[in-house]
């Protein structure tokens, strides 16, 4: 720096001095009094009481929930037992050929039993009731050795000419008394004594050649051939080149025996035996 330089700052420096000792000699205080508080230096303050500084907490695995199963409350359900029923004593079944009287004591306690009794024969009553299905089952219908007593009363007939006959409506209640004693079986209780018959049954109808098979299927077959007979409408028109009638219509005439003494017994016994044979069969 040169001189003239550092000679005009020292100048500036002694000028400024002055000017500022002339300020302090004519500086006069304001009117009225005015305190003015300066804050306390930072270093004068009291310090605040330190706050505590919490603990720090180091956060933990969430704790684990207990979960409580409701254990089910069992309602015990109270069920009236009926006491049991005595167990029935079993029944000893005769021999086939010693079974008419066995047979005839349990028809008698039906309630229609008597008069049932009073049309069946005395002896062989299950033989000759088997050889029965039996044919039945095959549409025929045996003119012998039949489990009721024949009907005496011959077929009431009229005729013009002593060659062509008809068949007079009253001679159906030729019928009435048996489809009647028959109709009347209680239906269970029959069906009761069926299966208590069963092995006799079964004997007798192993005797007439059929070791291998069921007789239960025989008498279904049986019913089903009673119910499958046609209904056929009247009057009827006999001949009788011999001692028996015969229908003079050949179509009538060519049916099978069961449904020629459906015919017989009249379209009212036929309904009633149709009834019962398939109450039986739906209990079987």
């Amino acid at each position: 720096m040169s001189k003239s330089g550092m000679w005009a700052i020292a100048a500036i420096a002694v000028l400024t001095f002055f000017y500022l000792v002339y300020l302090a000699l004519a500086f006069e205080p304001p009117s009225g009094t005015t305190t003015v508080i300066l804050p306390t230096p930072a270093a004068e303050v009291a310090a605040p009481e330190p706050r505590p500084v919490p603990a720090r907490v180091t956060p933990s695995a969430p704790a684990a929930v207990a979960t409580v199963e409701e254990t089910p409350t069992l309602v015990e359900e109270v069920v009236e037992v009926a006491p049991p029923t005595p167990a029935q004593p079993a029944i000893e079944l005769p021999r086939l050929n010693d079974s008419d009287s066995f047979v005839k004591d349990k028809l008698g306690e039906f309630a229609s039993g008597s008069r049932l009794l009073s049309l069946l024969v005395d002896e062989q009553l299950v033989r000759k009731a088997v050889v029965l299905v039996e044919n039945v089952s095959r549409g025929q219908y045996p003119q012998t050795a039949l489990p009721y007593k024949p009907i005496t009363e011959e077929m009431r007939v009229t005729t013009s000419d002593g060659k062509l006959f008809t068949m007079d409506e009253s001679s159906y209640s030729r019928f009435d008394a048996a489809i009647a004693a028959f109709v009347a079986l209680d239906t269970e209780q029959s069906l009761r004594l069926y299966r208590l018959l069963s092995p006799l049954l079964q004997q007798a109808y192993a005797e007439i050649g059929f070791r291998d098979a069921e007789f239960e299927q025989a008498l279904i077959k049986a019913i089903d051939a009673v119910l499958m007979a046609p209904e056929v409408e009247g009057p009827f028109q006999l001949v009788k080149p011999s001692v028996m009638y015969l229908y003079a219509d050949t179509r009538l005439e060519g049916l099978a025996n069961i449904n020629k003494q459906l015919i017989r017994i009249g379209p009212a016994n036929s309904a009633k035996l149709k009834e019962k044979l398939r109450e039986f069969k739906q209990a079987l």
